[in-house]
């Protein structure tokens, strides 16, 4: 797995990228199209901002139905 503490930070260093929210940024990793599999973490170069609450959202929903109809990938190659 690629670890990037430079490119973390960097994630949270922006808004949240679903509500433009800057406080309480994470960093979400993507597993959608990683080929990481249950309790694996995708690489960093995977990671988009969230804040606190819309994480927790992401979690709770499944990442499947929280991004559905949003382009995930276009929003990673943002970030990188």
């Amino acid at each position: 797995r690629w670890k990037s503490p430079a490119h973390r930070a960097f994630v949270r260093s922006r808004a949240c990228c679903i509500c433009g929210s800057t406080a309480g940024l994470e960093c979400a990793h993507v597993r959608i199209g990683s080929g990481a599999g249950v309790g694996q973490k995708p690489d960093d170069w995977r990671c988009v901002g969230l804040c606190r609450d819309c994480h927790q959202e992401q979690h709770q929903t499944g990442e499947r139905t929280f991004w559905q109809g949003r382009d995930i990938e276009g929003l990673i190659a943002a970030y990188n």
